[in-house]
């Protein structure tokens, strides 16, 4: 379908899919269709139109994947449900659901931001070069992904590993927080900023966080405690910086080894 034959509704539409969720300037997405004759439309009036019909259809695909999530009563059930969720354009640019990987049961959650290329080609989370580095940082401290689960923020690769979007996290979050919730772990180890800031809801820095414990609280009223470090990815850019993400992991290592004996 061309373009001049698009109502403004399906333009929007169009924006939404592609990842948009916010607009500026002083034009509306495109001028109205030729066929629809009738009063110009305010420019301004058209842009906050098209800004609420985007909130719109993020707070109703947030609020399909809470009920989606209330209705999920094992990881299997729920890895299904997400696989079939149609309400996240990433998933129309992805070549996998990247849901999750280890022990159902883990005592420790590891958590990223999103999957990378070879994790989106493979469909498991944390299998390329950053899933390497990660499965070398866990076996150093007596950890292998038999003994921890890991997963990401989002289940479907953002296109170029661009930073997600505040409406693509909102929209998977209701996931994560499930899955968190049916492994039920005692300690939860995030992996970067994006990850920490989401799951922690706050909005400082991966340096001002580290080093500290945290808790996130659990469907079931249980509390987590929780250590945010590097992603690996940065270390691997960063590789200075490796020294204090083993530091991170010591710490996690030694109060599971205090708390569990």
């Amino acid at each position: 379908m061309k373009a001049e034959n698009l109502t403004l509704e399906q333009i929007l539409e169009w924006y939404l899919c592609a990842g948009v969720d916010e607009t500026c300037g002083d034009r509306p997405f495109a001028e109205p269709p030729a066929a629809e004759a009738g009063p110009v439309p305010v420019v301004g009036l058209a842009v906050r139109q098209a800004t609420t019909g985007l909130a719109q259809a993020v707070g109703s695909a947030c609020q399909n994947a809470k009920d989606i999530c209330a209705r999920a009563g094992t990881l299997e059930e729920l890895k299904r449900a997400v696989e079939n969720f149609e309400g996240c354009a990433l998933k129309m640019t992805a070549a996998h659901t990247v849901f999750g990987d280890g022990n159902p049961q883990a005592k420790v959650v590891f958590i990223g931001e999103a999957p990378g290329a070879d994790e989106d080609r493979i469909g498991v989370p944390f299998v390329g070069r950053s899933g390497h580095l990660l499965d070398k940082m866990m076996n150093a401290v007596g950890l292998t992904r038999a003994d921890a689960y890991i997963c990401n923020i989002l289940p479907w690769r953002p296109p170029g590993n661009r930073t997600p979007l505040d409406s693509e996290v909102a929209v998977c979050l209701p996931f994560l927080k499930r899955q968190i919730d049916l492994v039920d772990p005692d300690y939860i180890f995030i992996l970067g900023a994006s990850a920490a800031n989401s799951v922690l809801d706050t909005a400082e820095t991966i340096s001002k966080m580290r080093g500290k414990w945290f808790e996130y609280e659990k469907s079931n009223g249980k509390k987590a405690r929780v250590l945010a470090s590097f992603h690996p990815a940065y270390l691997l850019r960063t590789p200075g910086q490796k020294s204090r993400s083993w530091s991170d992991l010591l710490r996690l290592r030694a109060r599971m080894d205090e708390e569990n004996g």
